[in-house]
């Protein structure tokens, strides 16, 4: 009698289940995820997971800061496969970044994403920011598989093909200067006549989430390698040394800010750089000394990130500033005239302690300086960030550098 008992209550608790397990196998199928894959170069590292409302969770995760809790995770690059012609609800989570011991986070009302069916052709669409810190987007499968990017990517990879495509220009010199943690090789592509009277420095890429610098000098490059008068003109009076990729581990690994030993490449430039944690800055370091030594040292010092605000960072150190900040002002100025660059410059006593500006300039005497790109949006252009107008925008700054230096 016992027995029986139990195995009816068994069947009981089938029968009582199977509408459960029912309900539950249709939310599942409702959503027509099949994976998300994230084995390619430059793909954000994450996991994921099925929510309950028919909606994909993914969470992304942080890279840290050494010595510091200091963490960051804002870099999303991953593909979405489904099928062609459904929908797929996704929701980004670990948005939660600390910086300075200071909360801080990507998400935004006007943030924005970018998909695309084959990672060469890309589109933005916008995001919702939802409660708890978190973004939605609705990835729409034009394909079979669609990639998810925070903005446009450079990769590594383009990078290569751009050597590649330049390399035999007479104009063009690559040259080593050093390698990052994990033994790639860092290079300065000078363009322009070596021995103009007038030079600038150009770094990208510090961290490995802003795209953006990469996309300028890959523009700027190609025009001042065009066969034109305007072109000529340029190479003639000045010439442009540039870092392109400073994180190449980073990009690499699809990471948001740091190297991958752990060091913020935009910070402790105020003094020697770590050879052993942070090499990008040290081989760089040592070429501007090189250059010091041999009576070359960069007039202007430039380096591109990407922010929410899209503003020139003018450092302001206890050091004699009458100099730097009219010079600055004379770059705001051609900024504005030949670019599409509407947001401004920092004012009042705006300090960014240990930044690439603010170091060379107490260090060096260099009148450097941090320029970030809009992630979101390019007011000049009423426009979405892209790999096109940030190429726009290097080649305008082929024309403001010209007009900057007076003539030999």
């Amino acid at each position: 009698m016992r027995t029986f008992s139990k195995a009816l209550g068994f069947v009981l608790l089938v029968v009582v289940a199977l509408p459960l397990m029912a309900e539950q196998g249709t939310k599942t199928a409702a959503n027509p995820l099949v994976y998300i894959n994230t084995v390619f170069e430059n793909a954000s590292p994450l996991f994921w997971e099925m929510g309950d409302q028919g909606e994909v969770n993914v969470f992304l995760m942080y890279d840290h800061e050494r010595d510091s809790p200091n963490r960051a995770a804002g870099h999303w690059h991953f593909r979405v496969e489904a099928p062609k012609g459904s929908e797929v609800p996704i929701i980004l989570n670990n948005l939660d970044n600390i910086y300075n011991g200071r909360k801080g986070s990507p998400a935004k009302d006007s943030s924005i994403s970018y998909v695309s069916p084959d990672g060469k052709t890309w589109r933005a669409i916008e995001t919702e920011l939802l409660e708890g810190n978190r973004l939605k987007l609705l990835v729409k499968m034009e394909a079979a598989q669609m990639y998810v990017a925070r903005l446009e990517p450079y990769r590594l990879s383009d990078l290569e093909n751009l050597l590649d495509e330049i390399r035999d220009s007479p104009h063009v010199d690559i040259r080593k200067i050093g390698e990052t943690v994990e033994g790639r090789p860092l290079e300065i592509i000078q363009v322009g006549n070596r021995d103009a009277l007038h030079r600038v420095l150009i770094r990208a890429r510090a961290h490995p989430w802003e795209p953006g610098g990469s996309w300028v000098v890959q523009g700027m490059i190609r025009r001042l390698l065009r066969d034109d008068e305007a072109a000529r003109a340029c190479r003639k009076r000045y010439s442009v040394c540039i870092m392109p990729m400073a994180n190449k581990d980073g990009v690499v690994r699809g990471w948001t800010r740091f190297n991958v030993a752990g060091k913020d490449l935009n910070r402790n430039w105020d003094q020697p750089a770590d050879a052993v944690h942070a090499p990008e800055n040290r081989a760089l370091e040592s070429w501007i000394e090189s250059m010091i030594a041999q009576g070359r040292k960069p007039d202007v010092m430039i380096d591109f990130h990407n922010d929410q605000n899209g503003r020139l960072h003018i450092s302001r150190p206890d050091v004699d500033l009458g100099q730097h900040l009219a010079l600055m002002k004379r770059v705001e100025a051609l900024l504005r005239k030949h670019t599409w660059f509407t947001e401004g410059a920092t004012g009042g006593k705006f300090r960014n302690p240990g930044s690439i500006g603010e170091g060379l300039l107490e260090r060096y005497g260099m009148q450097a300086f941090v320029h970030e790109l809009h992630a979101n949006r390019i007011a000049g252009l009423d426009s979405y960030p892209s790999g096109a107008n940030w190429e726009l925008y290097g080649e305008q700054l082929c024309e403001v550098l010209y007009e900057l230096f007076p003539a030999d």
